[in-house]
């Protein structure tokens, strides 16, 4: 065996051993934050299949960098700047997905014809109107609608209040609603 094999060798059994060190360390970082670097990137980019591939491109890219001959003082600073550029990627390839008005018609999405601004107006004006029919109900189904739905009452809260059983309050509820919506529809006809 020549001189030169003989370095050679001796330099590949180095790098063997450098790299069953790295494999370690990276195996030990994986089991410790493998856990908090998944939750980290669901977090972010609000899907866990996607958040599970950016944490395996961080090690998996860790381990290119360590196999370049790479050092790492703080592993899990150096992971969690990895997972940042990868997520910050993600966000960047999201922005430059559109989609055209007839895929996402194709997929289920409706153009909606109403400015919803005017369609909360309608519902606040028509819950005022309500407030107001309210006080026209007969006083047994007034006082309960009052807690239920104005003060936000659970059925056992009334039933508290009341004596009554939660039953009796939700039979009661359902009677007076009846008849608020017989008020509204004879008031408001042409609304449905």
């Amino acid at each position: 065996m020549s001189l030169g094999t003989a370095v050679n060798i001796m330099k590949q059994t180095q790098l063997n051993k450098e790299e069953s060190i790295n494999k370690d360390n990276l195996t030990s970082a994986h089991h410790d934050h493998n856990k908090s670097l998944n939750s980290y990137a669901f977090f972010k980019v609000h899907d866990k299949f996607i958040g599970e591939d950016l944490v395996q491109d961080t090690f998996t890219k860790t381990w290119s960098y360590l196999v370049r001959g790479g050092k790492i003082v703080m592993v899990r600073a150096f992971l969690y700047n990895i997972l940042n550029n990868l997520i910050v990627d993600q966000y960047r390839k999201q922005k430059h997905k559109t989609d055209s008005l007839d895929t996402l018609v194709e997929n289920g999405f409706e153009p909606k014809d109403k400015d919803e601004e005017s369609e909360r107006l309608v519902n606040f004006l028509d819950g005022k109107n309500a407030v107001g029919f309210i006080t026209k109900l007969p006083e047994t189904y007034k006082k309960i609608i009052h807690m239920r739905f104005i003060q936000s009452m659970s059925l056992k809260e009334i039933s508290l209040i009341t004596g009554q059983k939660k039953n009796a309050i939700a039979v009661k509820i359902h009677r007076g609603l009846e008849k608020l919506r017989v008020l509204y529809d004879h008031k408001f006809p042409f609304i449905k």
